[in-house]
């Protein structure tokens, strides 16, 4: 039933990647990155909408966010904006979600949903997340989506499904083997193995069987949250608990600290749409293109002799660019990136150089 229903959306981190239009004063998934007049936390709320009430819907995030998030989240409670004092990765923000969701509701069903993520088929998606919900809440099981492939792609992890089904439902197979962000040779080769998904990150179970597989396999973080349950979650309490607790976290991801470990994990391959937008490539492949393959985000862009390029001005100057062949150029009020599509996966590392150079005040 719909009371039963709950999200969790992530909406703590930084998108380096999409450096320099996102930056740590305000992310990517605070901003209109396709020109739709809405963010991409909003339309994730949005989506949630369908299958949850605003006042199951929790925004968990980092405490500099919270007022952006009580600004384009005008629905849901001021309770459910949850704020992490440190980043310690998605294990910890999994947990406080949902050790927060199963102290109120013990039968809960929760979808993990980042924040920035794209959903072009939204009723495929609605309907996945619904028999998600259907089979995590009469089977003690984690389930993750899996993306059907289109292409090799070294920016994704992988999930192999194994030929076991749930009883009953054809559609969710064990997952046999997790793999994190391949070589090509390798992309290449799931690609070509209708086994393979991409992992989307997002992740459906019932508050009890997630609990119960901290207790397992993420005993320490475990020890920690459970601390809270009868006192503290949903209390006046709850903040001076998570500023405690965070401070004692591994800082470690959900995949490594639970879906790779846990011997209940099921996949539900799924076409829905879908891009984490991660990457100015992504994007360049999501946003409507001209005639030469050229995708372009603001006003006052001027292309000669251009292909295959994405542009992105956040600026009121105009942008003259020649001869473009698959670059990436962001034009931003403080900075100018200029980078081959083909080598996007180095901006990561070229915003943590900025980060111990004078320039540290422009991330």
């Amino acid at each position: 039933m719909k009371q039963n229903n709950y999200t969790v959306i992530m909406a703590g981190g930084v998108g380096s990647r999409f450096w320099p239009l996102s930056t740590t004063k305000k992310p990517k998934q605070f901003l209109d990155v396709l020109g739709s007049g809405k963010t991409l936390l909003q339309l994730t709320f949005e989506r949630s909408l369908r299958f949850c009430d605003a006042s199951n819907i929790l925004v968990v995030t980092n405490k500099e966010y919270e007022g952006v998030v009580q600004e384009q989240l005008l629905d849901i409670p001021s309770d459910n904006i949850l704020c992490e004092p440190s980043r310690k990765n998605t294990a910890a923000c999994v947990a406080y979600g949902c050790y927060k969701i199963y102290a109120k509701n013990k039968e809960a069903n929760i979808l993990i949903a980042p924040s920035d993520h794209l959903i072009l088929k939204e009723l495929d998606y609605i309907d996945a997340i619904e028999e998600s919900f259907r089979a995590c809440s009469e089977n003690d099981i984690l389930v993750t989506l899996g993306i059907n492939t289109t292409r090799p792609d070294t920016g994704y992890g992988y999930i192999k499904a194994a030929s076991e089904t749930l009883r009953g439902l054809t559609s969710l197979k064990k997952v046999a083997q997790f793999t994190e962000k391949p070589a090509h040779d390798l992309a290449v080769k799931y690609n070509n193995d209708s086994s393979f998904h991409w992992n989307s990150g997002m992740f459906i179970w019932r508050a009890k069987s997630i609990v119960n597989s901290f207790k397992t396999d993420a005993t320490e973080m475990h020890l920690l949250f459970a601390q809270g349950i009868d006192e503290n979650f949903n209390s006046e309490t709850e903040n001076t608990f998570i500023e405690k607790t965070y401070s004692c976290c591994e800082n470690i991801s959900i995949d490594y600290a639970i879906m790779e470990k846990a011997q209940n994990v099921y996949v539900l391959p799924c076409d829905i749409g879908w891009t984490d937008l991660g990457t100015w490539g992504s994007l360049h492949e999501t946003i409507t293109k001209d005639d030469q393959q050229n995708a372009k985000l603001g006003n006052g862009i001027n292309l000669y002799d251009s292909q295959n390029s994405m542009i992105c001005n956040d600026t009121n100057k105009v942008v003259v660019a020649h001869g473009l062949n698959g670059q990436i150029v962001v034009n931003t009020k403080n900075a100018v990136l200029i980078c081959n599509m083909g080598d996007e996966q180095k901006i990561k590392s070229f915003v943590n150089d900025l980060a111990i150079s004078e320039f540290s005040n422009l991330l």
